[in-house]
This record gives structure tokens, sequence and C-alpha cells, in this order.
């Protein structure tokens, strides 16, 4: 529930600045000028050399700046350097000074970043902001305004809970990168020095399927370095230039000529059977007796064995070498046998539920932000 806070205009909390910086100390470096603040973090990036043909407006350390463009997108920022200089910004950013009697910069910061503060925007400003986000439209806008200390206490917890949950993220990231590293050792360890040819334990198979005029074909997609295949909109028969498809069978190694070199490479899961590859992929079945599919799959994720195509990535940027089948499978990597491979695949398997662990959590934590700011700005924290 909205805790009974006063409603203040933030006209009574904010004062924008209206002045401009001395050209010479522009032009001298004395004072940098802004470039952008990133929507991410609200970091501030200064421009690299200090020459402008557009009219300026001077920031005092303590402002707040907000990017008249895109103050909605998060590029708001606390100027904070480490040395008590002015900075300057085009025109297109306003700088605010904040009454430090009934507000804390650090709340404002978070509140006017949030998707809490959007809705009350939208509200009281059902226009939207069809350009910039200027003074006369935002210091009218009327938010609930906790006392100082409340101020501080919230600010606080939200940086301790959202400290807490990245502490996670990273925690599983890190578990992440030992499981990949333990699929490693145990693929080496029960490989026995035993080097074969890709060859000897994959064939090149491909079932073509002719492009009919007016038939939708969904389409497949290869993540580089080891992340997987995903589904792809539909190309309709009659809008490519192909004469043919790859069929993406069960168990389908399918690799991607243009960029297999980085890593391009996947097994087929069971959801996406059935698809459509474009000719750039090639696609490849294990021989019997000699390779597991699933376990070909926790093998071609591990950033050694894309390493190991890297070796075909020859040329310049976009001019890099296609890998062809034959180079592919003339690959040399340990291997155990078919049997090792099967006992493997039951601990690999176990691994794997860190790793849907670890991407099941990135969206809630993504929804996870807004909701912890939209407790703490309705009062639900306190």
């Amino acid at each position: 529930m909205l805790k009974q806070w006063p409603q203040v205009a933030l006209g009574e909390i904010l004062a924008e600045r209206n002045e401009t910086p001395d050209p010479a100390l522009v032009r001298t470096g004395e004072i940098p000028i802004i470039s952008k603040i990133r929507f991410s973090d609200g970091g501030i990036e200064y421009r690299t050399n200090s020459e402008t043909n557009t009219k300026m407006i001077l920031i005092h350390p303590g402002d707040l700046v907000l990017s008249g463009i895109n103050a909605m997108k998060g590029a708001i920022a606390i100027y904070q350097p480490e040395m008590s200089q002015r900075a300057a910004a085009t025109i297109h950013y306003a700088a605010y000074e904040v009454n430090k009697e009934k507000a804390d910069i650090r709340y404002l910061w978070w509140l006017l970043r949030s998707q809490y503060f959007q809705e009350i925007l939208s509200q009281q400003v059902p226009q939207g902001i069809k350009t910039e986000l200027k003074a006369k439209r935002l210091l009218p806008v009327v938010i609930p305004l906790p006392s100082l200390k409340d101020q501080q206490w919230i600010v606080g917890k939200i940086v301790e809970i959202l400290g807490r949950a990245k502490e996670i993220l990273i925690l599983q990231e890190q578990i992440e990168v030992s499981s990949q590293d333990l699929i490693l050792n145990l693929h080496m360890q029960n490989s026995n020095d035993n080097k074969i040819l890709l060859g000897d334990i994959l064939e090149l198979h491909e079932e073509r399927i002719p492009i009919s005029v007016g038939i939708p074909y969904p389409q497949v997609g290869i993540k580089a370095f080891g992340q997987g295949m995903f589904p792809r909109e539909p190309v309709m028969g009659g809008e490519t230039t192909y004469k043919h498809f790859n069929y993406v069978f069960e168990g389908a190694i399918v690799l991607s000529q243009v960029k297999g070199w980085e890593g391009a490479l996947a097994v087929c899961p069971s959801q996406l059977v059935g698809y459509y590859a474009s000719p750039e992929y090639r696609t490849f079945r294990c021989k019997p007796d000699y390779a597991i599919p699933e376990y070909l799959a926790f093998l071609f994720a591990t950033p050694w064995f894309f390493n190991q195509l890297s070796i075909f990535a020859k040329g310049i940027g976009g001019r890099r070498n296609r890998i062809h089948p034959e180079q592919f499978l003339s690959l040399s990597v340990p291997m155990p046998n078919i049997t090792m491979q099967d006992k493997i695949l039951k601990v690999f398997n176990k691994l794997n539920i860190v790793k849907f662990i670890h991407a099941e959590s990135s969206p809630i934590f993504d929804a996870f932000i807004p909701s912890i700011q939209d407790k703490a700005f309705r009062g639900d924290l306190l």
C-alpha cells in the first residue's frame, strides 16, 4: 500500500541551472564536456576533444544531470567528479541543483530512473514526452516524497537488496564456468590420450528439401561461442534465392560455414527437430556406435572446443574463411569411446542443471529490479 507521503512537485526540490560555461575554459579542457550518460548505470562519459559548435550548459559538482532525449531510457546521472571541477554539456542536457534539506540526490536518481516514475509521468503528462524532457515538463510533476531520513533508508535498502542479488548472479556465473571446466576435465581424463578425427565419428548428412513457393519454412540460427541453437522466423518459399533448405533432423550436428570458426556449432535440441537451415548451415550425424549426439552437445559448448575451430579463422573480419565439411571432419580431438561417453553423459546432465538455473535466473533478476523499486517508492519496504 502506498504510504501517505506528502505530494511534492519536483520544482520544489529541483532547481534548473541556467549557467553557461566559459568558452575559453571549455577549449582548454579545464571544463570537460559530457558526451553521453549510459542507460545501464547512469555513468558519465566525456568527449575526447573540446571542440563544439553547440550551445552549452554548465554543470556543478553534486548536480543531477538528465539527457533530455534519453532520460526515460535511464540517461540520468549524479555529477560527482573526483576533483571539484565543473563540467559542460550541450543544451540537450539539463542540470538541476537539489534542495538538500528536502531531498537526497541518490533517492531522486533511483526514482527518476524507475518504471514507477514513468507511470507517474504518463499519468501527469498524458500526451507523453514526444521530443525532450525539458524542465517545463519535468518540474511540475508531483511525486510522493518521504522524509529525508526515510529517503536515505530506502536508498540503503535498494542498494543492499540489489547488491545481494548481483552477488548471487556472479556466484552462479562462477559455478557455470567451473562446471564447464569439469566437463572438459572429465572428457580429457576419460579419453585416455585417444585422439580421433571428427570424420571417424561423424559424417556429413544433409536432407535437402526443395523450396516450394508460398510454403513457410521455420528456420534455425546458431549463436556463436557454443551458445546453442535458437528458432528464427519462417522464410516463405519464393522469398529467398536458395533452391533448397537443409532439414534439421533429430541428433543433427549443425555447423555454420560462415561463423563456425567462432563456435557457431550446435546439436539440434528436440524442440527444434523439423525446422530448416539455410545451405550455409551444414548438417552432420553421428556414426552408429561411435558417438552420442547429446555428449557432443556438451563438448561443443566448451570454450576449449570452439577454440579448436578457430584454427580455420584465416583472413580478416568478414573475409575470414568458411569452414567446409571436409575441414571440420579433419579436426583431431581427444575422444572417449561410446561406452564411456554414455557414463560421463549422466554426470554432464546433472551439471547442466546449474546452467538451467542460471538461464532461468537472469530474466527473473531483470524483473526483480523494477519490482523492488516499485515497492520502495510505494513505501512497502519501510
